[in-house]
C-alpha cells in the first residue's frame, strides 16, 4: 500500500509520510540568536543598563569638590583683572580699559580734551572757593548776592566753553571717522570737567597743547 496507511474508520484516514515528519532538533532556532535578532530590532544592539547605572553615568558634578579652594581662585582671578584695568587706567593699556574707553574715538576724544585748557576743570576749586566766601557773606545781603551772581557767571562760562569745544572736537571726529559714536558728547564733556590730574585714563602727555592728528 505504499507509504500511506488508511484505517477502515468512517471520514478519518491516517497518513504515514516521511515529508510530514518533524524537523530535527538541528533545525530548531537558536534562543540566544533569536534574542539578539529581537534587540538589533530594537535599535538598541546591546544590552538594556540597569537604570541606576545609567543614571549613574550622567551624573557630572556641578561644583567642585573643594568650594573653598574654587571661591579662592575666582577671587585671585577678578583681583588680577581688577590689577590689570587699574595698570591699564595709568598706561593706556588698550586691551584692558574697560568697555566705556575703549575704541580709537574714545582714544581721539581723550587726547583731544586734554590738549585743552577747559574751563571746566576750574570748576570744582572755584565752585568750592564760592561756597567758602559765601558763608562769610551771608549776614551782608548785598555780598552774598554779588558771590552768587559771579557763581552763576562761571557756571554760564563752563557751559558755553564746553559747548565750543564740543562742536570743534565733533569736526574733527566726523572728518578723521566719518561718524559720532553715541554717547561721545557726555564722555567728552564729563572729561573736560574734570581735574586734569584726575582724570582715568591718564592723559597721554603732562601739558596741554599736544592735541591728536
Amino acid at each position: 500500500m505504499g507509504n500511506a496507511v488508511a484505517l477502515d474508520y468512517p471520514g478519518v484516514v491516517f497518513s504515514r509520510n516521511r515529508s510530514a515528519a518533524p524537523a530535527s532538533p538541528s533545525d530548531a532556532p537558536d534562543p540566544v540568536q533569536a534574542a539578539a535578532e529581537i534587540e538589533r530590532g530594537n535599535g538598541k544592539g546591546r544590552p538594556t543598563p540597569r537604570r541606576k547605572v545609567a543614571e549613574a553615568a550622567n551624573k557630572r558634578p556641578l561644583v567642585p569638590n573643594d568650594r573653598r579652594a574654587a571661591a579662592k581662585a575666582a577671587r585671585e582671578k577678578q583681583r588680577e583683572a581688577r590689577d590689570r584695568q587699574y595698570q591699564a587706567m595709568q598706561t593706556g593699556d588698550e586691551r584692558y580699559l574697560p568697555p566705556r574707553d575703549k575704541g580709537p574715538v574714545k582714544r581721539y576724544v581723550r587726547d583731544y580734551v586734554d590738549a585743552r585748557w577747559n574751563l571746566g576743570e576750574f570748576f570744582l576749586p572755584v565752585a568750592l572757593v564760592f561756597i567758602v566766601l559765601s558763608l562769610f557773606t551771608a549776614s551782608n545781603t548785598d555780598l552774598a548776592f554779588v558771590t552768587v551772581m559771579a557763581l552763576y557767571a562761571i557756571v554760564l562760562l563752563t557751559v558755553v566753553d564746553a559747548f565750543v569745544m564740543w562742536r570743534r572736537l565733533r569736526k574733527r571726529i566726523v572728518a578723521k571717522f566719518g561718524e559720532v559714536p553715541r554717547g561721545t558728547v557726555m564722555y567728552a564733556v564729563m572729561r573736560a570737567f574734570q581735574l586734569r590730574r584726575a582724570r582715568l585714563p591718564k592723559p597721554a602727555h603732562k601739558k596741554h597743547g599736544v592735541y591728536p592728528d
